[in-house]
């Protein structure tokens, strides 16, 4: 069998260098990408100018500010993103054919049986880096590896334009010497119980006994140990075969009004829906996430009878989830999920329903798809996200409904 190849591709400050490659004026400056400094704006993206003032993603956008006053704010425009990120995953399912997104701007990729053709892991590094260059005139930054985290430690070394390669047999050599908070599953409270124990260096764990850690850490010490020395048999799982699909927002300020709270699970759960037609399968289970002013987080779900990718259907689903389970607090975050995840089949004919009202509704549904895509988010959209603007979101970009006429 062969030695596994799994690459991690990173794009290099994606939001931030999508906007500097399309307004030459910001090459060389710090800038970052998200919402105001006024109430919660938070940065997307920074350049990496602007990264050596210490400023980096999800920082409260006035402080970012405060360490930069020539800080160069540009409001996020994710319509551009998403075409850029789908040029991006054009050119990696060209190389390889199972890629798994982790988000816009990064993937996995299983390359096992493609690399031996190229010449060399490197070899085809640098040719999959020149192909995303090519086409979208940025950079991305690679990892190879024989495992999925170890490659995504890779990918990371050497940002940005970065391209390394831990051949087989070489996983515990490269681990050993790298600080513990690389590890997957380190933050700073595991971090702080480990180095109670004189861990500092995966290479340190690698070296422990399970049993020693067990006390404080429980299962969770066996599987780090086991990262440590480079134990990761998962597979590349491709996005067709994502386990869920959602959308979250994280409000600018806290909103407490339920028909907005409404008007945003309906535009949540139309682009969820659209997603699960653009990748032809449905969900059963629907999954509504709540966070509070007091970032107290609450999750519920609910199973349909059928899977469905229809989004009327998601939002009765997820508006009934949230009014069995809101509060009345004031919500900073709000999210609509669907899951347990299967290919589109053959619905069964409801014996209460007209034949053809099904069928309108998926008429309807790929129609304003097709809108979708040639004309843009706002070319045509509901007119229950008309009637009432969506707050604006922590990041910068603005709700789905036009402002109220003054």
């Amino acid at each position: 069998m062969s030695e596994r190849v799994i690459a991690h591709v990173d794009m290099d400050a994606f939001y931030a260098s999508v906007e500097i490659r399309d307004d030459p004026a910001l090459a060389g400056r710090p800038v970052v990408v998200g919402g105001s400094s006024d109430g919660r704006g938070v940065v997307s993206a920074a350049s990496y100018e602007a990264r050596r003032y210490g400023i980096h993603s999800a920082m409260p956008m006035a402080r970012a500010e405060r360490l930069c006053p020539e800080l160069v704010r540009v409001r996020p425009n994710f319509v551009k993103y998403h075409e850029v990120s789908g040029q991006i995953m054009e050119v990696m399912r060209s190389y390889a054919p199972a890629v798994e997104p982790l988000s816009l701007d990064e993937a996995f990729l299983d390359l096992t049986g493609t690399a031996a053709a190229a010449g060399s892991w490197r070899d085809l590094g640098v040719r999959i880096k020149q192909s995303i260059r090519e086409r979208t005139r940025l950079t991305a930054s690679v990892g190879f590896a024989p495992v999925k985290f170890v490659a995504k430690i890779a990918s990371d070394l050497e940002k940005p334009d970065g391209l390394v390669v831990v051949g087989p047999g070489k996983v515990e050599e490269f681990l050993r010497p790298l600080p513990i908070s690389r590890l997957w599953g380190v933050g700073p409270r595991t971090r702080e119980i480990l180095e109670t124990f004189g861990i500092r260096t995966i290479g340190d764990l690698a070296a422990m006994d399970p049993q020693r850690l067990a006390g404080r850490l429980g299962q969770h010490a066996v599987d780090l140990i086991r990262l440590a020395r480079g134990e990761d048999s998962r597979d590349v799982v491709p996005d067709w075969d994502a386990k869920s699909y959602s959308h979250e927002e994280t409000f600018a300020r806290d909103v407490e009004q339920a028909d907005r709270l409404e008007a945003v699970l309906l535009d949540q759960a139309i682009r969820v829906a659209r997603r699960l037609r653009h990748d032809g399968v449905a969900g059963r289970v629907v999954q509504l996430k709540l966070r509070d002013a007091g970032f107290h987080t609450i999750t519920r779900r609910t199973t349909l009878p059928t899977p469905t990718d229809d989004a009327d259907e998601i939002c009765r689903a997820v508006r009934a989830l949230f009014a069995r389970s809101w509060n009345r607090k004031p919500v900073r975050l709000i999210g609509t999920g669907v899951s347990a995840i299967g290919p589109v089949e053959a619905r069964p004919l409801d014996l209460f329903e007209p034949v053809d009202e099904d069928e309108r509704r998926r008429r309807l549904a790929d129609t304003l798809d097709a809108l979708e895509d040639r004309y843009g988010k706002r070319g045509v959209t509901r007119a229950r996200l008309v009637r009432g603007a969506k707050p604006e979101r922590a990041d910068g970009q603005p709700g789905s409904g036009r402002p109220r006429p003054r």
